[in-house]
């Protein structure tokens, strides 16, 4: 059994689980990164990309002083050089926990939530929150130009860099494309999402990078490594001066990932939540 598989067999996800209603900072299963970017030949000590991956949740409560609910939407960014990745299902348990704990603050929930998260992921986090009717949740559109109506032919749905193709004109571009598609590694459940790439470097032919995009369609990996995978994959083959991958993935029991990967200094459009999150 390898690193990874050993580490999962322990995680919440694709396991009955009871959702507990008061707070439990050891609900939170960390993963470490360093099993799935192997493969892929990074190594945590020297990483290609600057990144984060940006968490929205949607299903938070708690009571205040005198026991009466708040509800928020929470925001959380995780640098992506943690050395831990928190597990998806025991994020949303732990969220749960506070349902029937009372907090004297919103600021005592996020001081609370920053400790528990960097302690599991081994680096500081950012916790926002937001109310329900926030404008800052309103959904908004990828910049770009979008990649999906183009008439293609699809044969691979693995991850097939071969398909990428690149002229020799040094261009900057902006594209999207809402047709990304990968599988959870323990559940084999779909995860939807949308994909934004921004470069400055050799033309990338977009038939066949749309081809490599929907390559992922039976891809079994996390969120996060996807994003890491096509980075790894776009600096190989196009290898261009400047670069950024975002994916925005669709909400799934409450919470949605939205990962990036970027060139030194390189960052995505903020804010930017789109209708499907």
């Amino acid at each position: 059994m390898s690193e990874r598989d050993e580490t999962l067999a322990h995680a919440p996800l694709g396991r009955e689980s009871a959702y507990p209603e008061h707070y439990d900072a050891g609900l939170l299963f960390p993963i470490p990164r360093q099993a799935n970017r192997a493969p892929l030949g990074l190594d945590d000590a020297a990483l290609p990309f600057e990144g984060e991956d940006e968490w929205h949740a949607f299903e938070l409560s708690w009571l205040d002083a005198k026991g009466k609910p708040i509800v928020a939407v929470a925001r959380f960014r995780l640098p992506a050089d943690s050395p831990s990745l928190i597990e998806s299902k025991s994020w949303k348990l732990y969220l749960n926990s506070f349902n029937q704990t009372r907090f004297d603050s919103r600021e005592a929930v996020i001081d609370t939530l920053e400790r528990d998260l960097a302690q599991a992921a081994g680096a500081p986090v950012a916790v926002a929150l937001f109310g329900v009717e926030d404008d800052a949740l309103m959904p908004r559109a990828l910049p770009g130009e979008c990649l999906d109506d183009l008439d293609v032919r699809i044969e691979h749905y693995t991850p097939t860099p071969e398909l990428l193709e690149v002229g020799e004109e040094v261009v900057e571009a902006t594209l999207h494309s809402h047709l990304l598609k990968s599988n959870c590694p323990v559940t084999g459940q779909p995860d939807w999402g949308s994909v934004l790439i921004r470069y400055r470097g050799p033309r990338l032919e977009r038939e066949a990078l749309l081809k490599y995009l929907i390559s992922y369609r039976q891809h079994q990996d996390f969120h996060e490594h996807c994003v890491e995978h096509l980075f790894v994959d776009l600096m190989a083959r196009a290898r261009p001066e400047r670069l950024l991958v975002m994916a925005r993935y669709v909400r799934r029991g409450g919470l949605d990932i939205s990962p990036w990967r970027g060139t030194p200094g390189e960052r995505p459009p903020t804010p930017l939540r789109l209708a499907r999150q």
